[in-house]
């Protein structure tokens, strides 16, 4: 591609020594022409990470002779500064590693690992024939169901949806795991969610963490922590681990999991009693704020907030002061903190203890969970139309459309389908063979599946369960344009190396598809079976996302990321997009779904008898869920799971440092090595969810597929309380 390949010469030629000899001479393998001229000048590329994580970094790609050699942050992105997390040093071993998918493959049978080379023309014949077989059997084509997520961000990877839309109306897995219950508690008190730029913390007076480890899973936010305690800011944590972030707060809070409102409300109470309320703010900006006055008056006392969380009256009182008098104040919400059955009720009580404050709408303030306002594309990849005559799920409203099932009950709502069944899974972007609760349940649905299509880069335990697999390029191999759902910066992906092996992206095997399947029967896919990669970008540009940025063609954006022109704060403009237009402290759309209307206090997951110790599972600091960990680099940092356990805990059940233990609930278990810290709490063990290279390890088996509270208003299903999980331990 010649798109702004600006040319990086001399003094840069030390970077290559990002490529370990072992990698070079495996290129060179690959790459002939790059042991030709190892003096040879190096090409610069602007990249976008496209992992779900907060941060979206900005990334300059090194190039020499056709070989991507080195990867380093962006200068010019403001939020990320030209630095990357230890996950984005390692792109280089996830582009040339040769455990990577190479070429579309099959396995016979399924689970066997027989896994022989086809080609791309087989691939797709093969595939097109079974949709269209299922199709004339059942007349639809609602037995073929799809499941992705968030394994690459990119907008043009919305081809995958897209695909799926143009073969005619199927079963889609709906929802998200990650973070549906926040949302849901923040569309129900603002109307929407919209965070404060990360960038503004440095204006804060007064800062806490609720639940969130951003020294491993937000590393660029830390620099702006850090710039405001320079300034004088005060530093809370509040999580059930002391966490990396947590070791440097000037204030560590172990609370028992899943009674932050518990705390939230201590807080408001004893806020209440000194008369520290902005009630001008309050007043003027919400509805139904006298009536949560009036139930903090009546069930909320200090001495119960200190009993419920664990902290004692007088931090409760110490931190509630200082955040209510400390102007401007912010809190930051963390996924995990909402990841129970009570978990939205949480986030909407600190909701409200931030609009009792007044910080919210104010620089410095808020209550920030994320953000996607700077989502505005066209999503042209994956609004294709059902073939003509296509026939669907008749819904309740008369509609004909796709069939949704509950995403965050995957195999359940798969096998429980039967007019018609489930017989085809396509996958993109998507390990539910790792990712997902219950995998037991996830391995006997994947077992009943006729046909089974996974896209993907390492054979990974979905792959292991599929017919087909598409090896996917990485997002050095395509271009493609990212925002985040945190920071205000956007950014275009340029395609820095030429697709490696046989890999494809989303939208080439859409076209691809599309051409066999109407090659197949005429006007059966309504794919496009063309476009350049320029082309296909420029569509999902529109003049509103062109105003947000300020610019008037997506080619600018080669020239550097842009940041969004919004303001600051979040709602500060004080248009909230709730029914009633101000903040909704009584919510009546919460209650139309059966939710209580005010943040009260509903009471948390007990430990049952014979499952008394809760299991938290939380992000890694070498992995992105089952991304990164398998890389040779990882697997030296961290090359085996280990279960964090309190001294105490560990001595009740006679358990040593390193010695194996067998987790298990009636759901399932896992076997690891015990680790003695004092970093988790005598009631609570800690293993970190990631994906293993040759290891059965997989948290999900003792993880059941338990609701959390809120999600559906947002993402159409309720999330997953994947913190709500108890065990038993045992030293084996």
């Amino acid at each position: 591609m010649n798109i702004s390949r600006r040319q990086f010469i001399g003094a840069t030629a030390a970077t290559a020594a990002g490529t370990s000899l072992f990698s070079f001479r495996m290129l060179t393998k690959l790459n002939p022409a790059a042991a030709a001229d190892t003096n040879a000048e190096f090409q610069q590329f602007r990249n976008v990470c496209p992992r779900n994580c907060y941060d979206t970094c900005g990334q300059i790609s090194f190039v020499q002779n056709g070989v991507l050699k080195k990867v380093q942050g962006d200068p010019k992105h403001g939020y990320t500064n030209g630095k990357l997390c230890v996950k984005g040093y390692t792109y280089t071993r996830r582009v040339y590693s040769p455990d990577r998918i190479k070429y579309p493959m099959k396995q016979t049978p399924r689970g066997s690992g027989n896994w022989t080379r086809i080609s791309w023309d087989e691939a797709m014949e093969t595939i097109a024939k079974k949709i269209l077989a299922i199709k004339k059997r059942y007349g639809s084509t609602l037995p073929i169901c799809f499941d992705k997520y968030s394994g690459n961000f990119g907008i043009l990877h919305y081809g995958a949806d897209g695909t799926m839309s143009s073969i005619g109306y199927t079963t889609r897995a709906l929802g998200t795991p990650c973070w549906p219950a926040g949302i849901d508690a923040q569309t129900y008190d603002f109307g929407t969610l919209y965070s404060n730029d990360p960038e503004d913390m440095v204006n804060a007076k007064y800062l806490i963490l609720w639940g969130q480890n951003a020294a491993w899973t937000a590393i660029h936010s830390v620099p702006f922590i850090a710039q405001a305690r320079q300034r004088g800011t005060k530093l809370v944590v509040v999580d059930p681990v002391l966490t990396s972030t947590a070791s440097k707060a000037d204030l560590y809070i172990q609370i028992k999991p899943s009674t932050d409102g518990a705390l939230a409300l201590g807080m408001a109470r004893h806020i209440l009693d000194n008369n520290w309320v902005d009630w001008d703010y309050a007043h003027a900006n919400s509805v139904g704020f006298d009536e949560w006055i009036d139930y903090l008056k009546k069930n909320v006392t200090l001495e119960w907030a200190a009993e419920k969380t664990g902290v004692p009256a007088d931090i409760i009182k110490e931190i509630a002061r200082e955040y209510a008098t400390s102007k401007p104040a912010s809190m930051w919400v963390g996924y995990g903190m909402q990841r129970h059955t009570n978990g939205g009720q949480n986030v909407r009580i600190i909701d409200a203890l931030g609009v009792m404050t007044g910080n919210v709408g104010k620089s410095g303030g808020g209550v920030n969970y994320g953000h996607l306002e700077t989502w505005g594309f066209n999503y042209n990849a994956m609004a294709n139309p059902a073939p003509q005559g296509s026939k669907g799920f008749v819904g309740a409203d008369g509609k004909t459309g796709d069939r949704n099932i509950n995403m965050n009950n995957f195999a359940h709502d798969v096998l429980a389908q039967q007019d018609p069944p489930v017989k085809m899974l396509w996958l993109a972007c998507r390990n539910p063979g790792a990712q997902d609760p219950d995998t037991t349940a996830i391995e006997k649905m994947f077992a009943s599946m006729e046909f089974v299509v996974t896209v993907d880069s390492f054979f990974n335990k979905t792959v292991e369960m599929s017919d087909i697999v598409l090896p996917a390029t990485t997002h050095f191999e395509n271009l493609d344009v990212n925002a985040s759902y945190w920071h205000y910066w956007v950014g275009i992906n340029q395609m820095a190396i030429q697709s490696m092996y046989e890999s494809k992206n989303d939208v080439e095997i859409a076209m691809l598809l599309a051409k066999k399947m109407n090659a197949l029967e005429a006007g059966s896919c309504t794919f496009p079976t063309n476009g350049t990669p320029e082309e296909w970008l420029a569509k999902e540009f529109n003049p509103a996302i062109y105003k947000l940025l300020g610019i008037s063609d997506w080619k600018e954006l080669l020239d550097g990321p842009r940041k969004a022109k919004m303001p600051a704060a979040s709602w500060s403009d004080g248009q909230f997009r709730t029914p009633s237009k101000k903040i909704e402290i009584h919510s009546d759309t919460a209650q139309k779904n059966g939710l209580p209307p005010l943040p009260v206090w509903v009471e948390e997951m007990k430990a049952p008898d014979k499952y008394p110790i809760r299991l938290i599972t939380p992000h890694p600091q070498h992995a992105l869920h089952s991304q990164f960990q398998n890389l040779d680099w990882m697997m030296a940092a961290n090359p085996e799971p280990l279960l964090e356990i309190h001294p105490n805990l560990a001595s009740q059940y006679g358990i040593g440092e390193s010695d194996v233990v067998r987790v298990f609930n009636d759901l399932g278990s896992i076997t690891l090595k015990a680790h003695l810290t004092r970093t988790t709490s005598p009631d609570v063990i800690v293993s970190y969810e990631s994906w293993y290279k040759n290891s059965n390890y997989n948290v999900n088996y003792t993880v059941k597929a338990i609701p959390s509270d809120m999600g559906k208003q947002a993402t159409g299903n309720d999330g997953l309380a994947f913190h709500d999980n108890f065990v038993m331990i045992q030293k084996i």
